[in-house]
Parts: C-alpha cells; sequence; structure tokens
C-alpha cells in the first residue's frame, strides 16, 4: 500500500517538475490566438494590431486563427478545452460574459472554465445609418421611427453582443421598435447596412470607422458618455438627447482552465510591453479603442464576474433573447 502511494507520489511530482519546466521555458513555439468571429470584424481588426507586435514581445510568432460561429462559442469552448500549456489562448470581447445570462445550457462556465490574463481595450460603439435613410441625427432617428412604425431593422454582430444590448438599450430609452436583425460577425453586418437590407447598425468603432470616415456609412452617434478622440466631430448619446446611455464594448485575453501562474505572468508581461508600444497605441486610439492598462490577473476576473451580474440585468430589463 505504501509502495503503491510512493509510486503515485513520485509520478505527481515528476509531472509537477515537468509542468514547471515548461513553464520556465515557455514559449519555446507559435503561440496561437483564437478570435471566435470571421476575419474583418472589431475583434480580429483589434487583434492584428497588437499580436502583430506580440510576437517580438514574446520572442515567438504569435498566430492568429478565426474560429467563427454561435456568437463566439465554438472558439471559446475551443479554448476552454486546450492543454494549460499557454500555446492557445482567446480573445473576445464582453460577450463573453454576455451570453450566460442568454443561454440555459452552456457549453462552458465563462469565468470557471478559463485562466483571466488581462483586459486589452475598451471600446465605444457607433450607431451608424444607411445614407439612404432620410435622417440627420438622433433626434431625427426617433421621429422617423415613431413616424414608421415596424418599418427599421438594426443589425447586429451576433445575438445576445453588445451590438446587439446598445441596439436594445436605445429601443427602451427612445420609446421605439425596431426588428433586431443578427449577423455572424460584424462584417456582414455592416455589408447589409451600406447596401440597405437594413438600416441601422451599433458597431464598434474598429470595424464601423472605415466606413464612416469613407462616406459609406453616415454616424449619427457614439454609445458613450462622452466624444471619442478618434472621431471628434460624432456627437456622444447624451448630448444627442439620451443623457443614459453609456454603452462600450471591452476585449480580454483568456486562457485554458489550469494555466499555470509563470505563465501568465510571463503573457501578462509580455502583453503590457506590447501595449506600451507607441505605433500599436497610436493605432488602436486611431481606430477608436481605448488601451487598458495595469489590470492583474485577478482584476480582471474581479471585473469579468462583476461584467457578466450588469449584463445580467440589463438582457432581463430589455428582454432579450437569443435568435
Amino acid at each position: 500500500m505504501l509502495g503503491r502511494f510512493a509510486r503515485v507520489l513520485s509520478g505527481f511530482l515528476a509531472l509537477a517538475s515537468i509542468s514547471l519546466a515548461s513553464a520556465q521555458d515557455y514559449p519555446n513555439k507559435p503561440v496561437r490566438i483564437v478570435v471566435p468571429y470571421p476575419p474583418g470584424g472589431p475583434t480580429d481588426v483589434i487583434v492584428r494590431v497588437i499580436g502583430n507586435r506580440l510576437t517580438e514581445s514574446l520572442g515567438q510568432q504569435v498566430v492568429i486563427e478565426n474560429k467563427a460561429g454561435a456568437s463566439g462559442m465554438i472558439g471559446a469552448e475551443l479554448v476552454s478545452k486546450s492543454a494549460p500549456d499557454g500555446y492557445t489562448l482567446l480573445v473576445n470581447p464582453s460577450i463573453h460574459v454576455i451570453l450566460p445570462s442568454l443561454i440555459p445550457k452552456m457549453p462552458f462556465d465563462a469565468i470557471k472554465d478559463f485562466t483571466h490574463i488581462t483586459l486589452l481595450v475598451s471600446v465605444p460603439l457607433f450607431l451608424v445609418v444607411n445614407n439612404n435613410l432620410p435622417v440627420k441625427n438622433v433626434k431625427d432617428l426617433i421621429a422617423y421611427a415613431k413616424a414608421n412604425p415596424g418599418k427599421l431593422n438594426f443589425a447586429s454582430s451576433s445575438s445576445g453582443s453588445s451590438s446587439q444590448l446598445a441596439g436594445e438599450q436605445f429601443k427602451l430609452l427612445a420609446g421605439i421598435e425596431m426588428q433586431h436583425i443578427p449577423y455572424k460577425g460584424s462584417t456582414p453586418a455592416l455589408t447589409d447596412v451600406m447596401g440597405g437590407q437594413v438600416q441601422i447598425m451599433f458597431d464598434s468603432t474598429p470595424s464601423a470607422m472605415p466606413f464612416v470616415k469613407s462616406g459609406k456609412l453616415r454616424a449619427l452617434a457614439v454609445t458613450t458618455a462622452k466624444r471619442t478622440g478618434a472621431a471628434p466631430e460624432v456627437p456622444s448619446m447624451a448630448e444627442s438627447g439620451l443623457p443614459g446611455f453609456d454603452h462600450s464594448n471591452w476585449y480580454g485575453v483568456w486562457g485554458p482552465p489550469g494555466l499555470p501562474r509563470e505563465i501568465v505572468n510571463k503573457l501578462t508581461a509580455a502583453i503590457a510591453a506590447t501595449m506600451q508600444k507607441k505605433d500599436v497605441r497610436d493605432r488602436l486610439v486611431d481606430l477608436g479603442a481605448d488601451p487598458v492598462e495595469g489590470v492583474t490577473p485577478a482584476q480582471f476576473e474581479a471585473y469579468a464576474q462583476s461584467e457578466q451580474a450588469r449584463f445580467a440585468k440589463i438582457v432581463k430589463q430589455a428582454g432579450v433573447k437569443m435568435e
């Protein structure tokens, strides 16, 4: 009996020793970042800005892999079931903690089945409309919606996304009706807004900004309390007559559960160094993303838990359902 226990203990210590050695040697091969949405969307755009320079900070190639589907759950589940070795990571926006309020049986626990690493950026959303819609500002849009009940549709990047919740909040505060049309990512949604298949969308600045600046879409407002430096000409929702409206999206980095602390520390240090690079910061700010610095893994986990509770209240108030 004692001999068997000794063998088990010896095996456990050997595995622990190997794990520690692997952590100390990390990284010694390319690191994969899973983006659970199609190429060209806001998550993809932000990750590629950071990933290109994170390669230098880590000393290993960073490979970005798009695994779209199921409102980001396919890619997130893949990471939750990956080996806890630091070579498969997830970058996801705040929908990661919104979905548990919308889906009774999630394939993973958004908090417990991941190792929280850090926050990257906070991003306001644009309220954009098709150029042929006869409105020039938010007040015009509200008046048009009230005068034309049932005629307006609004797109979102996916069911349950921050994009949808912003639209639902707008409906509540403005006292109007709009039909929600979910898409599989921001790119196809914005394409249909430009084409007139849908008229309205709330979307993160990184994906909407190029179309606003090129004149292909009209931006009526940003969803935060103040204007964004990336587009100072666009008024805030508060300026537009909805002072209670303040909605932003945030993006974080997660790993599989059980990621060794030594690897987490190396990742947070490399990400922090990358976010300090002037070209990275300038590009993110130009896209309308506000870099977030100094958030520890423990702080990020606590924040994610608080955000999950906050979004649950919004979902209940707006009566949001998965479509």
